[in-house]
């Protein structure tokens, strides 16, 4: 997002149990376009992105241990993609970071890597999380990439992912 103009708009309000002012965190997305409250135009995938950039920038300074983005990677793909793994990576050397994604270029950033998915045991549906090992983190940003065909070239596409995320 490199033309984003982010600001914040005071607006005074009568004093009541929430105070005296109004706070909005206001932005401007593209060159031209007027700052608007960020909860008029920012979709769920963009709030969590300025969440994020808003992090980078005070994570040494603030309290939160633990921080979850939920599919961060709603709506982007390849290099906004990696630049978002870059940012994560970048967030969780002063916090712990949990990211939901569905995008390899995010996922092969990551220090560990969860495989969730559901199993029917007994005609019930059980949520299953499983840490990857490195051969299965390969084969699962493959499957990501390529799908169920998983081919050599894919393969080899997610080490080089993985090997270029660990830069």
């Amino acid at each position: 997002m490199p033309n984003v103009k982010l600001g914040v708009k005071i607006t005074p309000m009568d004093f009541g149990e929430k105070g005296c002012d109004l706070a909005e965190i206001i932005i401007s997305t593209n060159p031209g376009e007027p700052m608007k409250p960020i909860s008029k135009i920012a979709s769920g995938g963009e709030t969590s992105r300025i969440m994020l950039a808003i992090k980078n920038v005070i994570a040494e300074k603030d309290n939160i241990g633990t921080l979850i983005f939920d599919e961060i990677d709603t709506g982007v793909s390849g290099t906004a993609a990696q630049k978002i793994g870059e940012k994560l990576k970048e967030v969780s050397e002063n916090h712990q970071v949990i990211c939901i994604t569905h995008l390899a270029q995010v996922a092969s950033y990551g220090n560990r890597h969860f495989y969730i998915h559901k199993e029917v045991e007994n005609g019930q549906t059980f949520t299953k999380a499983e840490v990857l090992n490195v051969n299965q983190r390969v084969k699962e940003l493959a499957r990501i990439v390529v799908g169920e065909d998983i081919t050599d070239a894919a393969l080899n596409n997610a080490k080089e992912m993985l090997k270029n995320s660990e830069r």
